[in-house]
């Protein structure tokens, strides 16, 4: 039983009692009394000493009224921050932050305004060296709807060590969270708020040749095929696709394969007729090809679909026309196709999973995005790009030293761009009130110990030997002035650095600079 619901029900009987005079009766007073000690029965028997419970948790929790004046802390909150309850209790949050000697941030005011759940980052000013915490700030209403407290509850960010067990797990989850949750999405146009086009950061020579493909490939209809690792970039490239495209005031659909049931997948696609299977809408359902008519289709992650499926795709795009699940008459279309993937589709045409003829009416326009580790040359600029984004943010000032650069160069990023910002921003967030972090938490984060600095890669005995000898050409290149020049200095003709340099796709022109 709720403590503060008992405790009231007692005193609307009581006060009920006193308003209509019955305690003058004997009789009605002595039931009355009887009921009175029958509920606080009740409320011991069953009621749970929340103090008690707050107090024992791990968490921070910091109470105020609606002005925002602090009531209560807990324990745990003092462990936390190092700050004490006499230097909080009594006092506003408006008050406390703007003097900023204990700490900045937090929720309590953001739900005040705007009487909803907040979550929110907090720094901790007294610890040394400050420390940044997340908060979530929850509302608390009375019988009337009114604001009548807010409760806030923290705890510290992981420690370094903490992280190092759980960041990539914790990635791995968040990714799959928002995969689950943008199985599909509907733009209307290119300018719509929703479209938040980021585009390929880099002027490495690789680079280049994909942003010219996309140039050459945008203004038509071609149907193109974007591959690449996981975390490379192809859906920006399909962003900037569908942007220079003469199909961008037209829909813009988005369609993950992987994250759809393999079941459900083709009624999604190509929508159904009313009483096509058990369970089906009683009027029928327009399918994702058909809400694209005139626009364009993304599907992500097309290595995955089904082999019967592939073959009404196929049909689909040589046809330009599709049936719904369990309809006879051809519905024709106008969709211009994107399709992405990070499997091997040539490998997977070997094995048998991937229809061959899909695969050539797919790759009329082959983009293949280069990963990380190979354009390390764009990796300044990438980093520049993304402590402008979270600094702005997240409110912090925060940059990268020469040295970190270095470290993040040694890196073979399989992650690639994806994890290159994640890094980033959990690097901002940490480095609150300092503007730098510590070259060892970067080294942690990244799992480089000491012993791993003058590590080029990582892999097979021919990967390793292929990765460094890329390095020592890249360097050598940078000292020289010509092909024949770098030749001279490794003891090989200027021929054979050329061949290198296609072999490994070296930036050549920017390695002389």
């Amino acid at each position: 039983m709720d403590q503060v619901l008992a405790i009231q029900k007692v005193k609307e009987k009581i006060r009920k009692t006193l308003d209509n005079g019955e305690y003058q009766d004997g009789k009605k007073m002595a039931d009355f009394l009887q009921e009175i000690d029958h509920d606080l029965e009740v409320f011991l028997a069953q009621g749970i000493d929340f103090k008690i419970v707050v107090d024992a948790l791990d968490d921070s929790i910091f109470i105020t009224d609606k002005e925002g004046t602090c009531l209560y802390v807990n324990p745990a909150h003092q462990r936390n921050t190092e700050i004490l309850p006499e230097e909080v209790l009594g006092r506003k949050v408006s008050d406390i932050t703007a003097e900023g000697k204990l700490f900045t941030g937090g929720a309590t005011m953001d739900v005040i305004e705007s009487k909803k759940k907040i979550f929110r980052l907090s720094t901790v000013n007294k610890t040394n060296p400050p420390s940044v915490g997340y908060a979530v700030g929850v509302p608390i209403f009375d019988q009337y709807g009114a604001l009548h407290q807010v409760v806030v509850s923290s705890r510290p960010i992981l420690t370094l060590q903490a992280l190092q067990e759980d960041f990539g797990k914790f990635l791995q989850e968040a990714n799959a969270l928002n995969k689950s949750k943008e199985n599909v999405r509907i733009l209307e146009n290119a300018t719509t708020p929703d479209f938040k086009s980021n585009k390929l950061v880099g002027s490495s020579y690789s680079l280049q040749k994909v942003w010219n493909t996309i140039k050459m490939a945008a203004p038509t209809d071609a149907t193109v095929l974007i591959t690449g690792e996981s975390g490379v970039g192809k859906e920006v490239v399909a962003d900037e696709i569908y942007r220079l495209s003469a199909r961008s005031h037209k829909t813009f659909i988005k369609v993950n394969c992987a994250s759809i049931p393999a079941n459900l997948l083709e009624s999604e696609l190509f929508g159904y007729e009313k009483g096509a299977f058990s369970g089906a809408n009683t009027s029928g359902k327009q399918g994702l090809f058909e809400m694209a008519d005139g626009g364009t289709l993304l599907l992500d992650e097309i290595g995955d679909m089904s082999m019967d499926l592939q073959v009404k795709l196929l049909r689909a795009i040589q046809t330009k026309e599709i049936t719904r699940v369990g309809g006879t008459k051809p519905i024709h279309l106008d969709i211009r196709f994107i399709a992405a993937t990070n499997s091997d589709l040539k490998k997977k045409i070997a094995d048998g999973t991937f229809r061959q003829d899909l695969y050539y009416r797919l790759n009329v326009i082959p983009i293949c995005i280069p990963p990380l580790r190979e354009r390390l040359n764009d990796l300044d600029e990438l980093c520049a790009h993304f402590v402008d984004e979270y600094t702005k943010k997240h409110n912090r000032d925060f940059v990268l030293t020469q040295d970190q650069l270095a470290i993040m160069k040694q890196y073979t990023w399989p992650g690639n761009i994806r994890e290159l910002e994640n890094v980033i921003e959990y690097l901002t967030i940490c480095a609150s009130g300092t503007k730098e972090v510590a070259d060892e938490m970067l080294k942690g984060l990244l799992d480089i110990s000491q012993g791993d600095e003058g590590a080029v890669a990582s892999g097979t005995l021919s990967q390793s030997l292929e990765n460094y000898e890329k390095a020592l050409i890249e360097s050598v290149l940078r000292d020289s002035t010509s092909l024949r020049d770098a030749g001279a200095k490794l003891g090989v003709n200027a021929s054979t650095i050329s061949r290198k340099i296609k072999q490994y796709g070296i930036d050549y022109p920017a390695a002389v600079k």
